[in-house]
Order: structure tokens, then sequence, then C-alpha cells
């Protein structure tokens, strides 16, 4: 653990927000035995652990209950959270007049994306998706086995509900659908540049990213940081009394509401400005790392 930007006093930890992938996940998409637990020992000793991810629930809940951990959600960066046993409590939806908007521009631009919705995932292309996803984790873990990756991708999207459409607009037709974000992926960065300055136009929206490659739309009201608050506030927990660790931009509404912002050695230079510390790289258990530095830090005052 290194400090970024040195505090001389944290508050006691009664809570932690932990993001998924990049962070929590090796580069073999698992939780490691040291990160379980870690995250036992802080519930144990009555922490209150949330997962906070860009991943639905459905995603989320696969990789975490590989390892039996059980813990609330806040899924698809804030559009929705869900309790240990999968029920929502809040939630925050995207109009269907925003969501016509953006695919007509991505359309447009013959850029891909996905759609979440309330009843999965939606995508135009399997093949391509998959080709996507496994892109984006061969270059965030280049030492690891494509092949591997390919099972991988293909084990998530079948557990996360992905559906094949003809088109969106005969998604948009549905009634009593709710639109959770809109995942785009190109391996053009200026095109994605691009069409992410053009969405952050719509000041319904939020514009972020999870990873190199891609953008992630939501509702501006759907991030970690604003669900993190709600959740929080409803369990009589400060927000100084919570710390964040993540790995990306889509943790950054976080990082700048938590007493104890902890970035992952992985992280982009940028983020890791923002935080207060900074911990290991996810293939080298860094969760475990903070949840035991920030316990064992509160075991001496």
């Amino acid at each position: 653990m290194t400090e970024t930007n040195k505090l001389e006093v944290y508050a006691v930890i009664k809570a932690i927000a932990i993001d998924m992938d990049g962070t929590l996940l090796n580069k073999n998409q698992k939780v490691s035995k040291e990160n379980k637990e870690a995250i036992e020992r802080a519930q144990a000793e009555g922490v209150e652990v949330i997962i906070a991810t860009g991943r639905s629930y459905q995603e989320a809940r696969f990789a975490l209950d590989e390892t039996n951990l059980e813990c609330p959600v806040i899924g698809v960066n804030g559009a929705v959270v869900l309790t240990k046993s999968g029920e929502i409590t809040t939630s925050n939806t995207m109009n269907i007049d925003d969501v016509k908007q953006v695919v007509d521009y991505l359309e447009q631009k013959q850029i891909y994306f996905e759609i979440y919705t309330s009843e999965g995932t939606y995508s135009k292309n399997y093949e391509k998706s998959a080709a996507a996803l496994v892109d984006v984790y061969v270059t965030a873990n280049p030492d690891v086995d494509p092949v591997e990756i390919t099972q991988i991708v293909h084990n998530r999207l079948s557990l996360g509900q992905v559906k094949t459409i003809p088109s969106y607009y005969d998604l948009l037709t549905k009634e009593n659908l709710s639109y959770y974000k809109i995942l785009i992926f190109s391996n053009n960065l200026e095109l994605l540049g691009e069409a992410g300055g053009e969405l952050k136009r719509i000041e319904s929206l939020a514009v972020t990213s999870s990873g190199h490659g891609n953008l992630e739309i939501s509702h501006v009201q759907a991030q970690k940081g604003i669900a993190l608050e709600i959740y929080l506030k409803e369990k009589g927990i400060t927000l100084n009394e919570a710390m964040a660790i993540g790995d990306n931009f889509n943790d950054k509404s976080m990082f700048e509401r938590v007493g104890r912002a902890v970035a992952m050695g992985n992280a982009p230079e940028e983020i890791k400005k923002i935080c207060h510390l900074t911990t290991g790289i996810n293939d080298d258990s860094g969760v475990a790392q903070a949840i035991h530095a920030a316990l064992n830090e509160q075991l001496v005052k």
C-alpha cells in the first residue's frame, strides 16, 4: 500500500465498496483465496462489504457464487442496487427517448454496442459481443492464453443472459422493460472519443469507461458513487466511514465521495492521482492488501 494523497487521519472503516473487473477479479476472472478471506474477515468484524460493478447482477453473481461470497451488489454502474438475495432496492433507469437517441447515433456511426435491461443484455451480434469482450480481456491481460479467455467470455455471456436481437428498434417497442446501460466497444479510440463527446451532450446521461476500448452510457444518477451514498445512508453509515477500491473511470464517482479511496496498482495514473492510496495489482490480490491494511490499522487505534 502506498499513499497517493497524504491524509493525516482516516475515519474508522464501517463499509467497503469493491469493483470487480480489474479489481476483485484476477486475470482469470476469479476471486482469489486471499481476496475471499479478506472480505470474510471484514464481514466478521462487522464491516459492510458491497460489490460495485459495471456488470449485471447475473454476471456479478457468477463470479461471487464460485467462492460462496454473499454481498449486496451495486450493479450496472449504479443503475440497480440489489440485496444479497437479489432483491432490487433502488434503480435509476434510462429514459426510452434517451435510449433511442443513443441507438440512432451509434447505428449511424456503425459502432458496436449492447443494451443492458431488466430482462438481460441484448446484442445484435453474439459473436461480435464475444470477440469484443475477448479483446478487452486480452488487452488488459496480455499474458493470458486467448483460448482460455474465450471460454471465460462464453461462460460470462451465457450466465449474463445475453440475447441476440435482429434490431435494437424491436427492443424499443417492448413494454415494461427497464434500460440500465448501453455498453459500447471499439478499437478505434478516436471514434470512441468522438462518440463519448457527442453523447455527453445529453444532460440526462452519464458517460464513463470501465476499460480500454469501451464506453458505458447510463442515466446521470446511475453512478456507483451516488448508489453507494444512498445505500450507506439507509445503513446509517457516513461516506467518510467508507472505503472504495477500484481501477477505472467508472469508479471515480465513489473515489470522489468516500473517506478512503484506494486505486489498484493496475489502475491508470489518472485514477491513482485522485485516490488517497494505491494497493497491489488485481492479479496479486490487491483488494486483500487494502482490506487487511485498513482493518489492522483500526486494531491499533
